[in-house]
């Protein structure tokens, strides 16, 4: 089963996020955007993982958890990888709790190593994905809704609460990814 482990979003901050989607969405660009209910901050992508590697996951999920604190994410700009003038994907990136969220990949990407895993060859970033681009169409306006969007972005104080991370099923449907939590783990208290 494909699984990956992640940070929930609150609703409020993913209505937020839909809305700069729908904002975009008039560039006439031709996006796939992710659904407000799916969006999150992808700590781990684990793959096809078989029933055998499930339980030692959900070990060095609990394990990291203790180890590391509460924080706070601060998200505060938009952009693209692998840029504006040539976008794939749609990101929304965070400045305060990056390092939190990084030390925290780091460490899942150890364990998780540990139970044959490979790591991930690109270095972590923390970022939240809100869409991907299926052609080139109108790419151009789609990068200065991101330029225009970002800005305004920056100067809203959208923050939120990080206390736990969670494994999740990705099933793959017809309608898009369908996400399915397997195991919550508490980030122990500060």
């Amino acid at each position: 089963m494909r699984t990956f482990i992640a940070i929930e979003l609150p609703q409020e901050i993913k209505a937020i996020l839909a809305g700069f989607q729908e904002k975009l969405k008039a560039s006439g660009a031709d996006v796939k955007w992710v659904t407000p209910e799916s969006i999150h901050l992808t700590l781990k992508f684990l793959g096809d993982a078989n029933d055998k590697k499930i339980g030692p996951i959900m070990e060095a999920l609990e394990e990291v958890a203790r180890k590391k604190a509460g924080f706070t994410i601060r998200i505060s700009s938009l952009g693209a990888f692998p840029g504006l003038n040539s976008i794939r994907v749609i990101w929304a990136g965070i400045t305060q709790g990056d390092d939190a969220a990084c030390q925290i990949a780091e460490d899942l990407e150890d364990r998780i190593a540990a139970i044959g895993i490979p790591k991930e060859k690109r270095p972590f970033s923390s970022h939240i994905t809100i869409g991907r681009t299926r052609s080139n169409l109108n790419l151009d306006k789609l990068a200065i809704g991101i330029e225009t969007l970002g800005k305004t972005l920056a100067g809203i104080n959208l923050k939120f609460s990080v206390n736990k991370i969670t494994l999740f099923k990705s099933t793959l449907t017809s309608g898009g990814p369908v996400y399915e939590a397997l195991k919550t783990v508490s980030l122990r208290n500060s």
